[in-house]
């Protein structure tokens, strides 16, 4: 299974990461908003809702 949770986490789409959130999640910011991002990602859907949340373009 492919993990999409680095591409969406990474320096490249402008997250900072903040800290570890509770259970297997990551908290990380883009231009002062948090984002909530599972430190494993196994559906492309799941990892291009985050990206839109984010106000990113879809990737995957």
């Amino acid at each position: 299974m492919k993990d999409f949770g680095r591409p969406v986490r990474g320096k490249r789409a402008g997250c900072e990461f903040l800290r570890h959130g509770k259970a297997d999640n990551d908290i990380t910011t883009r231009d002062g908003k948090r984002l909530v991002v599972p430190v494993q990602i196994k559906s492309r859907h799941t990892a291009n809702g985050i990206l839109k949340d984010a106000g990113l373009p879809k990737v995957f």
